[in-house]
């Protein structure tokens, strides 16, 4: 809402006629005085919401870097930890370790 001066005066001649001229400093220092104190109060909110964000924001990036310091240990059944599977065919018995025989001449 954007009062300009002749609003301004329009309404502090209305407030005069209604109220008087001995009442109307009384009026004047009540509004400064809740106007003050609504400002007050609306800062400690800001103050207390933007205090409680800070703190949530702490332990998410706390608990986002702590993977990162620890060392990498793949979880159990990935592929990082699982031995390789035979050839398909092929079995996996000592025998098939020991080196071919060469052929009798």
């Amino acid at each position: 809402m954007n009062l300009g001066f002749p609003e301004m005066i329009f309404i502090f001649l209305l407030a005069l006629i209604i109220f008087g001229p001995k009442k109307l400093p009384e009026i004047g220092r009540q509004i400064g005085k809740a106007m003050n104190e609504f400002k007050r109060a609306s800062n400690e909110f800001k103050a207390q919401i933007e205090s409680e964000i800070s703190n949530l924001d702490i332990p998410n990036e706390r608990q986002i870097m702590a993977p990162l310091t620890a060392a990498f240990q793949p979880p159990a059944g990935s592929i990082a930890t699982k031995t390789p599977d035979p050839q398909p065919g092929a079995e996996a018995t000592p025998e098939s370790s020991v080196t071919a025989k060469a052929p009798d001449a």
